[in-house]
């Protein structure tokens, strides 16, 4: 039995941090401390008055652990660490971990590149970022390919200069191209010094030597080099002014932190300002915030945040007080190599711009309720397709089926999957169908069914050998209901497949009407009756749709595929081609037939027979 007042008179007085266990053993808090003694004994003070989320901590609280640091800074790493590792139900826990990437200029090798890369290295290249926001990153580079143009080959230098042919790059002008050898090396490190300035923010200055050079170029009568100055000044002068500037007086890099909260759920909003201007921002779920006020979170946000972030800026800006504050600043300086600034403004241009950011939290947050709110409203029409067709449960998964050909050839089928009412595009599978000529349709469907569970049956195996992780399976789960493209026909046909595998998976028809758009379900007993205007009726149309597009696409890159291959063989063109996928149906039984059968094709002869067999026999 744990005797807490003992533990507590032997707790040191030293800085640390502890660990709050419930009687599972599980640990349930993980918190800092100055002074282990004086921080752990508050929680078990009778007339203290805590918060009603600490109350309910305290009361499940079996028996408490605590590890001595050297100083309250390593308490604060000790305490992030401990609480990435338990994820404590009690403490504020960041949902989001998001890894930035930076642009890498590589300035230290004597023929510099610039990348993506996700990491920072001393390594005496210069690094830019981290770049925040999807296509924010992309799109800056597109700029730089624009500009400057940078080699994005493979080719190494300078031992690869005039080793091969220039790429399409250079024919297009999207290259300076220093495998011609025709850029001297102090001109190709030039450019990258330009870009450096230019992902710098130190546009003017950038201006003013492309303005020199263009006039030099202009009075040499290289009036090419003039005009391409010309256009990099007009770009960059237009990106710049694209760019939010929101502080002229210190260009720091800033990052300005607010926060919106209901319920037990906030939503943390970051400005990233680097030189002065604006370059992204981004939200962060938090959770467990019930009875914290905005100072609490913003402190554990802060703490859990910049304890993996590559990069530290010079200035945090924040809605409200850090609690710690010191303790925080000297942990930041220590990470960051140098000073950093800690401040909650109360009046001027600084709260403008918290206001702007806490605008943004809200947003957030508004979009999260309003998301929800969707989600139950899918839940309820998938209740109410469940009553509707007598499931024993919701549909949380739905699996459709189509079959698509041209005249029974290159038959293929597509599986699409909606998730809590939802498309799951990325567990859509493709089928091509290997056992049946022609246009049989209930019969290809025979085959997807089988081979689908089939697949589903050989990974529940494997991962019960564990040699599959359950998260890397492709047809598990299993679906709670199976929709097919197709009336009673398909249905039948399935339905002795399913048997077959003893599998009882609810299964019916989607009926078309005389237009082609979806009429409603059919299932063994007839056609079921649902209101046009209902939102399960949507839901069908749309499942319908979605799995017909995927067929419809699989067949149209397969077909396109094949015809390509085709169209490379002299002597074929299109009416031949025609002829010959009439005949053979796929590419497979074209490669594997013999001469005198391909010239036995309509409109083929014993030449373009003999072209096709030695093209295929060739790339084999």
């Amino acid at each position: 039995m744990f005797d807490f007042e003992e533990e507590i008179k032997n707790l040191p007085e030293q800085p640390g941090v502890y660990l709050m266990h419930n009687k599972e053993d599980e640990v349930i808090y993980v918190g800092k401390a100055k002074i282990l003694k004086n921080r752990v004994r508050q929680y078990f003070r009778k007339n203290s008055n805590h918060t009603p989320k600490v109350l309910a901590m305290v009361a499940q609280v079996a028996y408490f652990e605590y590890i001595i640091t050297d100083s309250e800074r390593e308490a604060l790493a000790l305490e992030n660490n401990l609480i990435k590792k338990y994820k404590p139900k009690y403490n504020i826990l960041l949902k989001d971990d998001k890894q930035y990437p930076y642009i890498k200029v590589s300035i230290n090798e004597p023929y510099p590149r610039v990348f993506m890369v996700h990491r920072m290295a001393k390594d005496g290249a210069k690094y830019y970022g981290p770049y925040m926001g999807k296509g924010t990153i992309k799109n800056t580079l597109e700029i730089i390919q624009k500009l400057f143009k940078p080699p994005t080959c493979s080719r190494r230098f300078p031992q690869d200069i005039r080793k091969g042919r220039p790429c399409l790059n250079y024919h297009i002008d999207n290259c300076i191209a220093p495998c011609t050898g025709k850029i001297p090396k102090e001109e190709y490190r030039k450019t990258f010094f330009e870009i450096c300035r230019f992902l710098e923010g130190k546009h003017e200055r950038l201006i003013e030597e492309l303005t020199r050079d263009m006039s030099d170029a202009a009075a040499a009568m290289q009036y090419e080099k003039a005009a391409a100055c010309r256009d990099k000044i007009r770009s960059i002068r237009e990106t710049a002014d694209r760019q939010k500037i929101v502080n002229t007086q210190k260009h720091n890099d800033i990052d300005v932190i607010a926060a919106a909260s209901e319920g037990e759920l906030a939503f943390i909003e970051v400005f990233f300002i680097r030189e002065g201007k604006v370059i992204g921002r981004e939200y962060y779920r938090i959770e467990n915030i019930k009875g914290s006020d905005k100072s609490e979170m913003i402190t554990d946000f802060v703490k859990q945040f910049y304890s993996s972030c590559d990069f530290i800026p010079t200035e945090l800006i924040t809605e409200a007080p850090l609690e710690d504050s010191e303790t925080i600043a000297d942990w930041l300086r220590e990470l960051k190599g140098r000073k950093v600034i800690i401040t909650s403004p109360k009046r001027g241009e600084k709260l403008q711009l918290v206001s702007m950011v806490r605008m943004n939290a809200e947003k957030a947050l508004s979009n999260h309720k309003l998301k929800v709110l969707k989600e139950k409203e899918k839940s309820g029409v998938l209740k109410s397709l469940q009553e509707l067709l007598s499931l024993p449960k919701p549909p949380n998964r739905i699996e459709a089926y189509d079959i698509s050909n041209i005249q029974g050839s290159d038959n293929v089928a597509a599986m699409a999957v909606f998730e809590y009412g939802r498309p799951a595009k990325r567990k859509y599978r493709k089928f091509k169908i290997k056992t049946v000529d022609g246009a049989d349709d209930y019969a290809s469907m025979k085959e997807v069914i089988f081979r689908r569970f089939r697949h589903g049956l050989e990974e529940e195996m494997q991962v019960q050998s564990g040699e599959l992780n359950i998260r890397d399976a492709k047809f598990l789960p299993y679906p709670d209901l199976i929709l097919l493209d197709g009336g009673k026909g398909h249905l039948n046909a399935i339905t002795e497949v399913m048997e077959m595998i003893d599998n009882d998976t609810p299964m019916f028809g989607m009926v078309k009407n005389d237009r082609h758009r979806t009429r409603g379900l059919i299932g063994h007993d007839g056609e079921i009756e649902i209101s046009l205007q209902s939102p399960v009726f949507k839901l069908i149309t749309h499942i319908q749709d979605e799995v017909h597009d995927a067929a419809i696409s699989y067949f149209r890159k397969l077909h396109d595929n094949i015809t390509s291959e085709l169209d490379k063989i002299p002597g074929i063109g299109e009416k031949r081609r025609t002829a010959l996928l009439t005949k053979y149906g796929n590419i497979d039984k074209i490669k594997n037939a013999e001469v005198a059968d391909l010239a036995d094709t309509e409109s083929m002869d014993i030449k373009s027979a003999e072209a096709v067999y030695n093209y295929f026999r060739k790339k084999g």
